[in-house]
């Protein structure tokens, strides 16, 4: 399968296949980053869940279990930012991923260092002032995506973004096979990023007992709360989803401030140094004390959901394709796969004519 749009994004990024996986924390590890770009795709590592102090040993995990290009996705708001991006560069990686509270500094050295800048973002406007900053590709993350999403479709963020912007954009909410591809391809986008497809793989670490929750899901099952961290958030509903939405915001507070200091034993991050992501976020994303307080709260209990296997007590971080996806192929496969399919959809659309007569 060619297209102009997704052939330049593959040449720029090294890929077989215009598929990135997403730097989901927690289950973007070396072996399913690995994996993915092995596979054809782009693997993203999730830098964000690793403390400063592992960052080298997790970044020679990847390099000892692939040759092909891979990136990193990290923070630039939060503690340790400038020796994750030292990292990034010293290891060679292809490409940085990140979101909120981007720092043009951070963005200039990696630019400089011929690492790629890879923002996601949820709104055209913020794509304009990425490619500003220097962002090489952008992906666009629509209501449908994982984690924290916003409230407009993928389609129409992607519709908008594409004119509004330089550079390629990869469409990320909402897709999981190969129609899907060639539905954002026929919008403008150079290919597509998942996170949910990949976070259902073989080379995932997800736990069965969590994944088993995952593909047990239906559409309905997928929903949108703000219970979690105070900021919209898109998970399988679960015991604890249905607790926190029934529960009072100071139990939730409670909890988050139970959960921010369980992260920082586990990220090795000081308590001024939790303070000050803390105010940073809460500055960037406009948050109410309250909220930012509450955004302690979204680490540990991912992490307690989809690494330490426990659904019932953990959060479930999943796009709305998590109702219709029913296996855990390898990396290999959901590649493969995608790509036959999208070859197909393309020979079909070949074969049809719009009915329109002269």
């Amino acid at each position: 399968m060619t297209t102009s749009k997704a052939a330049e994004l593959c040449k720029m990024l090294g890929i077989d296949a215009p598929i990135v996986q997403t730097g989901m924390g927690w289950v973007a590890t070396p072996p399913l980053v690995a994996a993915a770009s092995n596979a054809g795709a782009f693997g993203f590592l999730a830098a964000a869940t690793i403390p400063v102090g592992d960052m080298d040993a997790e970044l020679d995990k990847v390099k000892a279990l692939t040759d092909r290009p891979f990136g990193v996705n990290y923070l630039m708001d939060a503690p340790g930012a400038e020796e994750k991006t030292d990292a990034i560069i010293r290891h060679g990686a292809a490409a940085a991923g990140y979101n909120r509270g981007p720092r043009p500094d951070l963005v200039e050295k990696l630019k400089a260092n011929g690492v790629l800048c890879i923002p996601t973002c949820g709104a055209p406007r913020h794509a304009q002032k990425a490619q500003e900053m220097g962002a090489d590709i952008v992906i666009m993350q629509g209501a449908e995506g994982g984690g924290h999403t916003g409230p407009t479709p993928t389609n129409l963020l992607l519709s908008q973004t594409v004119n509004m912007v330089d550079i390629p954009v990869l469409a990320a909410g909402g897709f999981h096979d190969g129609r899907g591809l060639v539905a954002a391809l026929a919008m403008g986008a150079s290919g597509i990023a998942m996170g949910t497809r990949f976070l259902l793989t073989a080379e995932s670490p997800v736990p069965t007992i969590s994944a088993d929750r995952y593909l047990e899901a239906k559409v309905t099952d997928v929903l949108v709360t703000d219970r979690i961290d105070g900021m919209p958030q898109r998970v399988v509903r679960n015991e604890l989803v249905d607790k926190l939405e029934s529960g009072t915001g100071a139990k939730s507070l409670v909890e988050a401030l139970r959960s921010a200091l369980s992260f920082r034993k586990v990220s090795e991050t000081s308590i001024p140094e939790l303070l000050k992501s803390g105010l940073a976020m809460r500055k960037s994303q406009g948050l109410s004390l309250s909220q930012t307080l509450m955004a302690a709260n979204a680490p540990m209990l991912a992490k307690r959901g989809v690494e330490d296997g426990d659904p019932v007590g953990g959060y479930l971080p999943g796009g709305s394709v998590a109702g219709v996806i029913g296996d855990r192929p390898t990396c290999a496969e959901v590649v493969d796969r995608i790509m036959a399919e999208a070859e197909e959809a393309l020979a079909e659309l070949r074969a049809t004519t719009l009915g329109r007569t002269p």
